[in-house]
């Protein structure tokens, strides 16, 4: 399995894209910069998108990958997620009132994007990878992803995340976790506010990961606050030290084999 991080930060910028991650270059999970990051053959590969929540950060290329697959491709994406989470981007993303509706283009017979639910704590086979929906708490209905490759490799996204992943843990034993540190520990107090992780937050959902399952795997952070990104590098590779792990940031175009 190799995973390429797409999209590492919390805005984009020259250098720094939304988030997005790419499993074999044919499962997308989340669409915050799939257009941006890939040529079009390289978009052309993927099969199938999960989305972790509705958020535009998470969502916006869904517009352009499902237009390239439309015009170019003449075949259907399939896009998977929770039933909110499809809701908001059918009534704000894909209503035809600033783009073409791409659910009824070219034809309400077979439009270019399919949506299809997805439920908590249920296991799919998508794409070929079973696929469980992890509940993740943040400011708006979440799932986290483990993905399971046929060879049994295994990686669990949270997708945006605060506080109280240890009910994650229990239904998750991944090879990988990819998670956020979205700003610096001085503003932890507005990032649970917020929805979000700081090291220090994450320090005490790693240590409980570590109590629960009796080993910590290799973790990836992303969603980086972009002004903040020394600060929470730092913060990081302290709560590396302390808790004996490999633990690092992502980073745009960064590829893990597994």
């Amino acid at each position: 399995m190799e995973i390429h991080i797409l999209g590492a930060h919390l805005s984009e910028v020259r250098g720094a894209r939304l988030s997005s991650l790419l499993i074999d270059g044919t499962l997308a999970i989340d669409a915050g910069c799939i257009t941006s990051a890939l040529s079009l053959p390289e978009q052309e590969r993927i099969r199938a998108v999960l989305l972790t929540h509705h958020h535009f950060d998470h969502t916006r290329d869904l517009i352009t990958l499902t237009a390239n697959a439309g015009y170019y491709w003449q075949r259907q994406l399939v896009v998977h997620g929770l039933q909110h989470t499809l809701d908001v981007i059918k009534a704000y993303l894909f209503d035809g009132t600033m783009y073409m509706n791409f659910l009824q283009y070219p034809t309400m017979e077979r439009p270019s994007l399919v949506l299809e639910t997805i439920e908590p704590r249920e296991t799919y086979i998508i794409a070929g990878y079973t696929v469980k929906a992890v509940p993740v708490k943040h400011s708006v209905p979440s799932v986290g992803y483990q993905i399971t490759s046929p060879d049994s490799k295994s990686v669990f996204y949270t997708g945006d995340a605060t506080v109280g992943l240890s009910d994650c843990w229990q239904h998750v034993s991944p090879q990988l976790i990819i998670t956020e540190v979205t700003g610096p520990n001085r503003h932890q107090d507005w990032l649970k506010k917020v929805g979000h992780l700081c090291a220090a937050f994450l320090k005490e959902e790693l240590a409980e990961f570590r109590r629960l399952k009796q080993y910590l795997p290799s973790v990836i952070v992303t969603h980086i606050g972009n002004p903040y990104e020394e600060e929470i590098r730092e913060e990081v590779a302290q709560i590396a030290r302390d808790l004996e792990t490999d633990l690092v940031v992502g980073h745009e175009d960064m590829k893990v084999k597994l």
